[in-house]
């Protein structure tokens, strides 16, 4: 008995410590979790994706620009540039578009609409992202660079998002020139001007736009048409659609044939050209014939283009980046 006192006493007091011992890890394990998802959750505001896709296009035409391999010191300068740059137009997208993001499949499950961040919060995020990315620029590139990226970001902003895209059927034309600065970027991080070889590459990133993101509306089309955003897929028939789909595919890869005679390119870069266009064009035609039977998305299968139109960018620019290391 005289045991047994202390003993029942003790036995409380080590499990309350356990309890407390294993809230205290549970409690720091859910701040780890909350942490991760905010972190995670501003890398989303940049659109990760879209920064990959845009610095493709210009860390080949630096290695284009300068014959060769360019400083290492400069590729990583006009990089972080360009990857604050671009990041800091897609923040300020996701602020003004939060509304209809809030309403659509493939962006409900973004930051703002699902209110891990704030607009005030990202609008501070996207200014600084702005911020870094000129003073990289300026610093560690040149003025020019600096310049064009400013000027890439602002159209995206106020051109594209805030003026284009919930007013014409042709948004995505005129605003996907956002999207072929990367090009005179790279070029000119390495030379320091402009020239025909950047512009001729501009435009194939121009005529690309549209075939890469109407078969993405293709397939998003129900979303676009409930929020009363008038892209193309969303207000005309997918025979309509295919029909321009092909039409631009077309002119974007005799422009990029173009580049050969312009450039003076060794043999490596015209036969991927050749190729890789040749592909994509089957590949737009297949989409129009299945057009032209349906419009039911099942059998329109528009993401084949589009996955199709992200591999034929990325490889023909490794032929760009390429072609001057086999000369």
């Amino acid at each position: 008995m005289t045991h047994a006192g202390p003993a029942a006493t003790e036995q409380p007091a080590t499990e309350g410590h356990a309890t407390g011992a294993v809230g205290r890890r549970t409690a720091s394990a859910a701040d780890r979790v909350r942490a991760r998802d905010v972190v995670a959750a501003y890398v989303g505001l940049t659109k990760p994706r879209v920064i990959e896709l845009l610095l493709l296009t210009t860390v080949p035409m630096m290695f284009f620009a300068a014959r060769g391999v360019p400083a290492l010191g400069l590729v990583v300068a006009t990089v972080v540039g360009g990857t604050f740059s671009a990041g800091s137009a897609s923040v300020f997208n996701c602020v003004y578009d939060r509304d209809i993001d809030e309403q659509m499949r493939r962006t409900r499950r973004r930051a703002l609409p699902r209110h891990i961040v704030g607009p005030r919060s990202a609008l501070v995020f996207g200014a600084v992202l702005g911020v870094l990315s000129v003073v990289v620029l300026l610093v560690w590139v040149n003025p020019l660079s600096a310049a064009l990226a400013v000027g890439a970001e602002a159209f995206y902003v106020f051109g594209y998002t805030m003026v284009l895209k919930r007013r014409t059927t042709q948004n995505i034309v005129w605003g996907g020139l956002a999207g072929c600065f990367p090009a005179l970027i790279g070029w000119t991080a390495v030379t320091g001007s402009l020239a025909w070889t950047p512009v001729v590459l501009f435009l194939v990133v121009f005529f690309w736009t549209p075939p890469h993101t109407w078969a993405l509306a293709l397939r998003y089309r129900e979303d676009y048409a409930q929020v009363d955003v008038p892209m193309l897929p969303a207000v005309a028939p997918a025979r309509t659609v295919t029909r321009q789909i092909l039409a631009y595919s077309y002119v974007m890869v005799a422009t990029s044939l173009v580049l050969w005679p312009v450039a003076g390119t060794g043999v490596l870069y015209p036969v991927a050209a050749g190729v890789l266009g040749a592909v994509f064009l089957v590949q737009a035609h297949a989409l129009a014939r299945r057009a032209t039977r349906t419009d039911e998305l099942s059998v329109l299968a528009p993401m084949r283009l589009f996955h199709s139109s992200n591999l034929y960018l990325s490889l023909l620019f490794v032929a760009v980046a390429l072609d001057p290391l086999f000369s």
